[in-house]
């Protein structure tokens, strides 16, 4: 009976992570400095790690705690120091990210997706999904569709690189109720490959900054070969 108890009061802490993890991704939508979205992106990746550390105590899964360290270790501290170190400081000092639509009119349809990842996830309640996954499954669509949403809207390249992030954030939101067993290599590849295509953007977007002032998508027209 005690064990139940503390498995329910673990899970129940997780949803209320869980609802802090979606107010972090519409965060981003809503922010209009990089250096916002910068840090709304580590706050999400920590609540990522809290949440599967409490599911891996749940469900008494070494994985999932496995998954939760890769994931602190990767997310809220190479990744960041990468992004910190590659681009320049000038690039997070923007008074406002230029974007395609504005502000209420990106929410508006933000809360839209939002409610059809909850109405889709509803679709799913005869196919025998865990019950403690209608939390995390569709807060993970709605951040992966939230990700997109903002990918495609921004025209800066780093906060379109944020977007991405946030994007592969809801995928192991989701993911990590779905599979909560799946091995913690999975989760160790996807560590080594962030980083990897995060440092990469990182020094490109340095070296467009140094040569034509911006870091604008649409600017890029702007580089020629010589």
């Amino acid at each position: 009976m005690t064990a139940m108890l503390g498995t329910s009061s673990l899970l129940s802490i997780e949803a209320l992570t869980g609802g802090v993890f979606l107010l972090t991704a519409l965060g981003t939508v809503a922010a209009r400095q990089l250096l916002a979205c910068f840090r709304l992106f580590v706050l999400q990746s920590f609540l990522l790690s809290v949440s599967a550390a409490l599911l891996g105590v749940a469900l008494h899964s070494p994985h999932l705690l496995a998954v939760a360290a890769i994931t602190l270790a990767t997310k809220t501290m190479l990744i960041p120091w990468l992004l910190r170190r590659t681009v320049h400081d000038e690039v997070y000092r923007i008074r406002e990210i230029d974007q395609v639509l504005n502000i209420p009119s990106s929410l508006l349809l933000a809360l839209a997706l939002t409610g059809a990842a909850y109405v889709f996830t509803d679709s799913l309640g005869a196919v025998g999904v865990p019950a403690y996954s209608f939390v995390n499954l569709p807060i993970g669509i709605a951040t992966l569709l939230l990700g997109a949403f903002t990918l495609t809207v921004r025209r800066e390249a780093v906060a379109q690189l944020l977007a991405l992030l946030v994007a592969e954030n809801g995928v192991f939101f989701a993911g990590i109720t779905i599979v909560p067993d799946l091995p913690a290599i999975a989760e160790l590849a996807a560590a080594v490959d962030i980083p990897v295509y995060t440092l990469v953007i990182g020094l490109l977007t340095r070296r467009i900054h140094s040569e034509i002032g911006t870091t604008m998508v649409g600017r890029l027209v702007a580089l020629k070969e010589e």
